[in-house]
C-alpha cells in the first residue's frame, strides 16, 4: 500500500506541472513538447512496471471501453510503444463464432486472462454485452440483465484470485466523435477505421448513452471500480490514464545491473563477400 500511495503522489505531481497552451472544453491543452517529454517519462515507468511484473509473477488486467472513436486504439498504442509484447499482451477479439455464441458469455475472454508475469490489455472486453451487443440487438434483454447482475461477481472472483483489475471508460463528447468520424471518411489512411458498426454508433448515440449509464451503475463496485477518462484531448487523456495505471499498482523499481558487452570473436580469415543479392531501391 505504501508503494501505491508513493506512486500516486509521484505521477500526480508531474501531471500537475504539464498543462499548457490552448484549451478543450475549458481545460488547458498539453503542448506537443511537454507531451512528448511526459509520455516518455511515463513509458519509462511502464518498463519498470514490466520488470516488476516479471519478477513478482504478478497478473494484471486493464480494460479499455468507450464509444467508437473514443481513442482506445491510440491509448493502447502509447502504452505498448516501449514495452515487451511478451509481457504486455493486447486482446482485441473479433465477433464470436457460432460455437462461441453457444458458450458462456465470458468463456472466450477467460482463456485470454494473464498467467503469472503478464499484463493483458483488453481493447473491448466482456463489456461488449453491456453496450454494443445490447444496443445492436445481438443479445436479448434477459441476457443483458443477467450480465449486469453477474458481472460484479465474476470480477470479484478475479480480484480474489490476486489479479489486479483496472477498468477505464474513455468518454468522448458527441461533437468530438462526429469530428473524428468525418476525419476517418476524409483521410485515406483512416478509412479502414470506419465500419458499419461505427455508423450505427453515430446514429444511436443516445441508445449507447443509456446502455453506458446502466452498465456503469451496475458494475462500478468497490472491488472493481470504473475510472472515467475524458478523451476529447487525446494527449491529456494519454497522460492522465497512464499515470493513473502506474499509480494504481504497487510496483517497485527492480535493480538493474548493466551488462558488459563481450568482445567480438576474431574473423579467422573470414572476408565479407561482395553483395550479389537484391537490395531494395534506395529512394532516400
Amino acid at each position: 500500500m505504501g508503494n501505491e500511495s508513493k506512486n500516486k503522489k509521484k505521477h500526480k505531481a508531474r501531471l500537475d506541472s504539464n498543462t499548457k497552451q490552448s484549451s478543450v472544453n475549458g481545460q488547458p491543452k498539453v503542448g506537443k513538447k511537454e507531451y512528448e517529454s511526459e509520455i516518455f517519462h511515463l513509458q519509462v515507468e511502464l518498463v519498470k512496471l514490466q520488470d516488476w511484473v516479471k519478477t513478482t509473477n504478478a497478473r494484471i488486467v486493464i480494460i479499455f471501453e468507450g464509444r467508437d472513436a473514443a481513442g482506445k486504439g491510440g491509448m493502447i498504442k502509447r502504452i505498448m510503444e516501449r514495452v515487451s509484447p511478451r509481457i504486455f499482451r493486447v486482446v482485441a477479439l473479433p465477433a464470436p463464432t457460432e460455437r462461441q455464441k453457444a458458450q458462456l458469455h465470458a468463456q472466450r475472454y477467460i482463456e485470454q486472462l494473464p498467467a503469472g508475469g503478464e499484463i493483458v490489455i483488453f481493447d473491448r472486453s466482456w463489456y461488449n454485452r453491456g453496450a454494443v451487443e445490447y444496443v445492436m440487438g445481438f443479445c436479448n434483454k434477459e441476457e443483458h440483465r443477467q450480465f449486469l447482475r453477474d458481472c460484479p461477481t465474476f470480477e470479484g472472483f478475479l480480484v480474489s484470485q490476486g489479479i489486479i483489475l483496472l477498468k477505464y471508460w474513455l468518454e468522448v463528447s458527441i461533437k468530438e466523435q462526429h469530428k473524428r468520424f468525418l476525419a476517418r471518411i476524409e483521410d485515406p489512411s483512416k478509412r479502414w477505421k470506419l465500419s458499419p458498426m461505427d455508423l450505427q454508433s453515430h446514429r444511436r448515440w443516445y441508445d449507447y448513452s443509456r446502455a453506458r449509464d446502466a452498465m456503469l451503475a451496475a458494475t462500478d463496485t468497490a472491488a472493481s471500480p470504473w475510472f472515467i477518462v475524458p478523451s476529447d484531448d487525446k494527449k491529456r487523456a494519454h497522460l492522465n490514464c497512464i499515470a493513473h495505471i502506474l499509480s494504481s499498482i504497487p510496483y517497485e523499481e527492480i535493480p538493474y545491473t548493466p551488462p558488459k558487452l563481450p568482445p567480438r570473436q576474431k574473423p579467422k580469415g573470414y572476408v565479407e563477400p561482395r553483395q550479389t543479392h537484391r537490395t531494395v531501391p534506395q529512394l532516400w
